[in-house]
């Protein structure tokens, strides 16, 4: 390595008048314009939305209806062009690069589509990534692994490597990494597109657990029956919000999962 480390950026400091109703984001009149080429491209036209914690809330819409790029913002990838976001207490809007990637590891959890692990590192190592950039000891990095992998149900699969692992169990490495932060939020994206339809619907029976012990969750999904089990239903069309309604009846992973027929084939373990 070359050069001196940069010091991490100061604590954030909480929006004027934040409060502790248990609102968790708080958007107003955002929007995202992107230039392409000498075209404007408006990829979000002034929404504004509150998600509580605790929630469980599905984003759905067409390609082109804005909610991937309402997806960046919230997870401090991307930064509005218009608009306020305040995250968890702090308005995030006009962060430096470095102040956001803090927010990002502190308070996001991000699961994939495409599960994003290092193919030559075991599950608990996985796991850990996200802690190598604060300050926690070898000792404290593996306790917290541990404990995310068994609230995912890996417990026994720690030192098996991706390729080891059945499609369901990389996701579940993939959201137990998301957990090992603490975050106050985790965003999901399409996160059962890579998985048969059994492995969908357990997948989505942790993140119902995880919700039911007030983890806020955030999933993006073209799958319909996959929206169902979320607890809120907020469809895109235009770069608006075009329905934000609560699902009356979410279906439970453990239902469905009971009344599905047996694979006549078990994945690799």
């Amino acid at each position: 390595m070359t050069g001196a480390v940069k010091p991490a950026p100061g604590p954030v400091k909480p929006a004027p008048g934040a409060s502790g109703d248990g609102l968790l984001i708080q958007i107003d009149h955002l929007s995202r314009t992107y230039m392409l080429g000498e075209v404007e491209v408006h990829a979000l036209r002034g929404i504004s939305v509150s998600v509580r914690r605790g929630e469980f809330v599905a984003i759905m819409g067409a390609s082109g209806s804005g909610k991937s790029t309402f997806m960046n913002i919230l997870g401090c990838l991307d930064k509005p062009t218009k608009g306020t976001y305040i995250l968890d207490g702090i308005d995030v809007s006009g962060l430096t690069r470095d102040e956001l990637a803090r927010i990002r590891n502190n308070k996001l959890g991000f699961v994939f589509q495409g599960f994003n692990l290092l193919s030559r590192t075991s599950a608990i190592e996985n796991v850990e990534l996200p802690l190598l950039y604060g300050t926690a000891s070898l000792k404290d990095r593996e306790a917290r692994a541990i404990k995310a992998l068994n609230m995912v149900g890996l417990g026994d699969r720690i030192h098996h490597f991706p390729n080891q692992l059945s499609g369901g169990q990389q996701q579940r490495v993939a959201i137990a990494r998301a957990l090992v932060n603490d975050p106050s939020i985790v965003l999901a994206d399409e996160p059962t597109g890579n998985l048969d339809s059994r492995t969908s619907v357990e997948v989505m029976g942790i993140f119902q657990d995880l919700n039911e012990k007030g983890i806020t969750v955030i999933l993006v999904t073209h799958e319909p029956d996959i929206a169902q089990f979320a607890k809120r239903h907020i469809i895109f069309r235009d770069g608006r919000i075009q329905s934000d309604k609560p699902n009356p009846s979410p279906k439970l992973a453990a239902d469905v999962i009971r009344d599905l027929p047996a694979l006549d084939l078990e994945e690799p373990v």
